[in-house]
């Protein structure tokens, strides 16, 4: 059976969506769970371009380096290529279905929906404000994976 593969998408894939990816990979490997993780952007404005520097910067105080990832826009093999896709706000999820090809066999849902008490929440864009906002970003993002990882383990 193959590692169960996540799609993690925000709007532009250079704050929200690489923490989460970021955030996952993270729980899983401390759960001895094998994923496959991604990220991307409903737009394309940002393809190819590195995460925002306080993204990099959150992660790196928890660990974790995300300098590598590049942004890059969501397409339609995404939706047969991942069996999550995960949205960080209603209006991406909104997008997602109405991009979603016809058969599609992902799995479209809120990231937040993974928390009890969350549910339909958006993981607040921290692009206009200050670094406090990224480190609330991360925890919002940290609760959702450490979630994702624990049904992982239930199923299996």
């Amino acid at each position: 059976m193959a590692d169960p593969a996540f799609l993690f998408v925000c709007l532009g894939n250079i704050c929200r969506s690489p923490l989460a990816e970021a955030a996952f990979c993270a729980a899983a490997a401390d759960a001895g769970v094998a994923v496959l993780a991604d990220s991307a952007g409903i737009g394309g404005w940002h393809a190819g371009e590195p995460p925002d520097r306080r993204s990099i910067a959150v992660a790196a105080r928890h660990g974790i380096d995300i300098t590598g990832l590049r942004a890059r826009q969501v397409t339609r093999e995404d939706f047969d290529r991942f069996d999550h896709i995960l949205a960080l706000d209603p209006q991406n999820l909104t997008d997602l279905r109405r991009i979603a090809p016809a058969g599609g066999h992902a799995r479209l849902r809120l990231l937040l929906d993974a928390v009890p008490g969350w549910e339909g929440r958006a993981v607040d864009d921290p692009y206009y404000g200050g670094p406090e906002g990224f480190d609330r970003t991360w925890d919002e993002v940290r609760a959702a994976a450490g979630r994702l990882v624990e049904e992982l383990v239930q199923t299996r």
